[in-house]
């Protein structure tokens, strides 16, 4: 919004693209009002441009989503393998030094984990695969690290789930001649799947609130884009960057923050509740 014309104690301001309207000017009065934006435009539009009046969420939504989507691409083999093996496989020597690595692992601070992104996993991305099309600030480094960081809470919770298995249900498999892999497969797996399920959709909700990896790695500013090569920002990431740069306080970039706020915040209960649900509704009861 910028004042175009003065006329006695009236102001007339152009809001972006909307046209002017005239306001009654009062002395120490704040102007500075966008536009109303429906809830249908805050979803859909691909720009996120507060000064211009454009309040689309959805690159942020968007970058949110895939990165989250690597990061799960990552951690639920990885994270199920290792469970699967802990609580089958392994032996008791192996487990209780395996066990303690995954939980160092999930105690590591997030900024050490956004510097390897940017210092290892960028480079070695670009000397393997991709070359100079890879962006030095990109969504797919990000994802791999946030993949690698919610390992360890698929993991334990995945672990957890399949060890409350009742024995008696891998007898009673061997049994009737079933391979480990068998038994594994057919009937330790389906029968712990509702805690599988809510470990994997919490795991999520962390990847969709984690900050500090994404606005290392990721990069800086909201852009609509699906190539994972490309630098976008998230939602938890752009109210980091808002909150602590030097826009002002009360500016119109600052109090936008609110409105991502509550839709990260309702996004992560959403998929809280989901957890709970599934968990609630596949569970067997031995």
């Amino acid at each position: 919004m910028r004042v175009s014309a003065v006329e006695g104690d009236t102001l007339t301001v152009e809001r972006g693209v909307q046209g002017t309207v005239v306001n009654n000017h009062t002395a120490g009065a704040n102007i500075a009002i966008p536009d109303p934006v429906t809830f249908g435009e805050f979803i859909s539009n691909t720009l996120w441009q507060p000064q211009s009046g454009e309040f689309g969420i959805l690159p942020l939504i968007t970058a949110t989503l895939l990165i989250s989507g690597v990061a799960l691409a990552v951690a639920i083999p990885l994270g199920l393998g290792a469970a699967v093996y802990l609580s089958e496989y392994a032996r008791p020597g192996v487990r209780n030094a395996l066990k303690p690595t995954l939980e160092v692992l999930a105690g590591i601070p997030t900024v050490v984990y956004g510097f390897f992104a940017l210092t290892f996993v960028t480079p070695t991305l670009r000397n393997l695969l991709f070359g100079a099309s890879l962006n030095s600030l990109n969504m797919l480094a990000a994802g791999i690290t946030v993949g690698v960081l919610i390992t360890p809470l698929i993991s334990s919770m995945c672990e957890d789930a399949i060890s409350a298995v009742p024995r008696s249900l891998r007898e009673a498999s061997y049994a009737v001649g079933a391979t480990r892999l068998e038994t594994t497969v057919k009937v330790v797996l389906p029968a712990a799947v509702s805690g599988i399920s809510a470990g994997i959709i919490l795991a999520m909700s962390r990847a969709v609130g984690e900050t500090m990896v994404v606005l290392l790695a990721a990069g800086a500013g909201p852009n609509f884009t699906f190539d994972l090569r490309q630098s976008a920002e998230t939602m938890a990431g752009h109210i980091a960057r808002i909150s602590t740069g030097d826009i002002s306080y009360g500016s119109l970039d600052y109090t936008s923050i609110f409105a991502v706020g509550m839709t990260l915040f309702v996004s992560t209960l959403a998929l809280n509740i989901v957890s709970d649900l599934i968990s609630r509704r596949l569970r067997e009861r031995y």
